[in-house]
């Protein structure tokens, strides 16, 4: 989840609860001072609502899994910041009677109020769902960028072995095109050893021939 949108929940969260603390308050005032707490009120609200807006602008610049998640958790707090508004314009509009507004105050404000307080509680347990989601979706972005990294490191051990055979492949290449050189050398020099015996066999024969005649005639004589 985004940092930035959590602090502007927090701050939120801080207001929603000042404001109907600030509510309960002014609807047992009369006068100038109920004024003054209505418009305390009315600023704190539209502070609220920048809140809202800037909370609506940071989701929708997250990713898809995250924005939706946060968007509707922000529609929570879009509810309960229309039922401020409308606890307010209920006191700012309480002009009847002195039992009017105390029965609105015993029936209306405290139904409103206990409205408000169960959907806070609402939005705290969807906050704290939402919490938990998102330390999931972390976990599971660790797992993939850990998975990433081994897919990578074993795409670089496999590369190196690639690049070993091709190495060795034509170390064997060469060493085969040596081997078959020195095998038409020794081919050759086994033609020339065959053709020398016989050269020097006719030599030998030869001088055999020519000692048998010379020896022939000189026992002639």
């Amino acid at each position: 989840m985004s940092e930035v949108f959590e602090g502007y929940e927090r701050q939120y969260c801080e207001f929603s609860a000042n404001l109907s603390r600030k509510c309960t308050a002014a609807a047992a005032l009369d006068g100038e001072k109920k004024k003054q707490k209505i418009s305390e009120i009315k600023a704190g609200v539209d502070e609220a609502e920048t809140l809202i807006r800037k909370m609506d602008l940071e989701a929708r610049s997250l990713q898809p899994n995250v924005k939706a998640a946060l968007l509707a958790k922000l529609r929570e707090y879009k509810s309960d910041l229309n039922n401020l508004k409308s606890e307010v314009k209920r006191i700012a509009s309480g002009n009847a009677s002195l039992a009017a507004r105390d029965e609105l105050l015993e029936s209306g404000m405290a139904d409103a109020l206990t409205a408000s307080a169960d959907q806070r509680g609402r939005l705290m347990m969807s906050t704290e769902r939402l919490n938990h989601s998102s330390d999931r979706v972390k976990e599971s972005r660790k797992t993939m960028l850990e998975t990433e990294e081994l897919g990578v490191s074993i795409l670089q051990d496999l590369h190196q072995q690639r690049q070993s055979l091709l190495h060795a492949h034509n170390t064997l290449h060469g060493v085969d095109d040596n081997i078959g050189k020195s095998k038409k050398v020794l081919t050759n020099m086994s033609k020339r050893m065959s053709r020398n015996k016989w050269i020097i066999g006719t030599v030998i024969a030869v001088l055999v021939l020519a000692i048998i005649l010379i020896l022939y005639f000189k026992l002639r004589k």
